[in-house]
């Protein structure tokens, strides 16, 4: 099974909206077949290690990482994949935890008298698959938001002048952690002055993308908030060809500008604690029902402050640079209302790791 998820780790930057999933095909002792889901609409692990093993599959014993499938849906059933080859027991790490299917996929086994087993290394498939669980289960995306910051949390000059605080490792770093998002979400007043393209640079992730073929790598959506009206198809953000979701307040639309075949406008409803605000809750259940799992949250400090303060973000990446840059200095959240200890968001850290010069701390809330 550890082989297994280190299998599936490989659909890591492709799959989405799709789980990843490992599958090792095991006959007297020795591997005769095994795969993983690579995108969305191909073949699925356990019909990639049926490839594979040929008639060797036969008698075998499936060790799987998530519930083989039990439905039609862009490609056939693993399940009756898997009975078709004659496969003798299947072991699964977890069950499917979409609560409209969970389980199917192991009763049609069983009814085909297959044995099955399920929970081996269960905590390790669900972490591989933490953002896709959380969807399932809550209808919302797993939400992390990255922040960078001088040691004294600085995020600008007072002029404005802020490329570049962190160092080309935490930039690259960070351009890992945008590869494994389903979307990026910021706000235009971001994409405005950073006249930002919120892409993934894959030519900086060197060795992490040695197991995946090129033309297999996708583009995660790019989600801008602008209430507003200030975007424009002229910015370097509309310039890529992927995919683009402008966000609108229900309460406050205009006449849309002549956008591009990849832009698509959504309204969502506006705040009702904070007036010309869209509801965060709405955006995410909105995003979630569209398959995104894991939202990166790339913004200035007003939109970064309204996802902690709406108690939204499962974990937080701070990149620290060793730079003192003053009181004058804009400062890395907001935080309205927080005028006490009390008041004041507690998380505990996950991780702290050097990247280069640079530190990178990880945190979730309490």
């Amino acid at each position: 099974m550890q082989r297994a998820i280190q299998l599936a780790k490989r659909g890591r930057y492709t799959t989405s909206p799709n789980p990843v999933v490992g599958c090792v095909l095991v006959s007297k002792d020795k591997i005769v077949g095994e795969g993983w889901h690579i995108r969305a609409g191909e073949g699925h692990a356990e019909v990639n290690a049926l490839s594979m093993a040929g008639s060797l599959a036969k008698g075998c014993t499936a060790y799987v990482t998530l519930e083989p499938c039990s439905h039609y849906g862009r490609t056939p059933p693993c399940a009756k994949a898997l009975i078709e080859a004659g496969v003798s027991q299947v072991v699964v790490a977890m069950q499917d935890p979409n609560p409209q299917v969970s389980g199917r996929g192991i009763q049609l086994l069983e009814d085909a008298g297959i044995a099955t087993r399920v929970g081996l290394l269960e905590q390790s498939a669900q972490q591989i698959n933490i953002g896709f669980v959380k969807r399932m289960r809550t209808g919302f995306p797993r939400v992390i938001c990255k922040l960078a910051s001088s040691l004294d949390g600085k995020i600008a000059m007072h002029s404005g002048e802020s490329k570049w605080i962190t160092s080309p490792e935490s930039r690259q770093d960070v351009q890992r952690l945008r590869a494994l998002s389903c979307a990026i979400i910021s706000g235009a007043d971001t994409v405005l002055v950073d006249d930002a393209r919120l892409t993934v640079r894959y030519e900086q992730l060197g060795f992490a993308m040695q197991d995946i073929e090129p033309e297999k790598l996708r583009q995660p959506t790019r989600i801008v908030i602008d209430s507003q009206y200030r975007l424009h198809p002229q910015l370097a953000l509309f310039k890529e060809i992927s995919n683009i979701i402008v966000v609108r307040n229900l309460q406050m639309l205009q006449r849309e500008p002549n956008w591009p075949d990849h832009v698509q406008v959504i309204n969502i409803a506006g705040s009702s604690q904070h007036p010309g605000k869209v509801d965060l809750n709405s955006l995410l259940s909105e995003l979630a029902k569209s398959g995104v799992n894991n939202l990166l949250v790339e913004a200035g400090g007003n939109l970064t402050s309204a996802f902690i303060q709406a108690q939204r973000v499962d974990e937080l990446w701070l990149y620290q640079a060793p730079k003192l840059m003053g009181a004058q200095a804009l400062s890395l959240l907001a935080l309205p209302g927080v005028e006490t200890l009390a008041q004041a968001p507690q998380l505990s850290i996950i991780d702290i790791r050097k990247i280069g010069p640079d530190i990178r701390i990880r945190a979730n809330f309490n």
